[in-house]
């Protein structure tokens, strides 16, 4: 199974999104996603985030919240946890990513993107605030088939 992490930075109404348009056969090509990676032998969730953001952004975070832990289950790819964080003071200066285009997108504009139907659900629980949750989504292909919040089944298809 694979560990990886994810981070929304944020500056004020804003979120750094990085567009994945770099990588050759990149199962993320063409998406925008917060920022992060796989998780290294020995290292935590928290220090790999932080490499990851320095790494792919050239900022160090300063504040990671730890908002939810994201299962992915898929019929076609390796099971797949993702520690989900949010960050709010960061230093440093962006730099250009080698996977894809990094800018700042207005959250109002988010759901426009082209997104994974998944992310959208846990981008809305980010801002409605949510207490740290647990999210498993699965998947046939690139197609959401059910969602469950905290081991209780969601509505996909519109409502929760």
């Amino acid at each position: 199974m694979k560990a990886t992490t994810l981070c929304y930075i944020e500056r004020g109404n804003e979120y750094l999104m990085l567009h994945r348009t770099k990588k050759v056969n990149d199962v993320n090509h063409d998406k925008w996603l917060g920022i992060g990676g796989h998780i290294e032998p020995g290292e935590t969730p928290m220090e790999c985030i932080l490499r990851e953001a320095l790494e792919e952004t050239g900022l160090h975070l300063m504040d990671c919240a730890y908002r939810g832990l994201v299962h992915f289950r898929s019929d076609t790819d390796p099971d797949e946890d993702m520690h989900l964080f949010t960050a709010t003071r960061f230093e440093g200066e962006i730099h250009p990513c080698d996977e894809g285009d990094l800018e700042w997108i207005d959250k109002a504009r988010l759901m426009a993107l082209t997104l994974w139907e998944g992310d959208r659900i846990f981008l809305r629980l980010l801002a409605e605030g949510a207490p740290f949750f647990e999210l498993t989504l699965r998947y046939h292909g690139d197609r959401l088939m059910a969602a469950e919040l905290n081991g209780q089944p969601m509505d996909i298809n519109g409502g929760d």
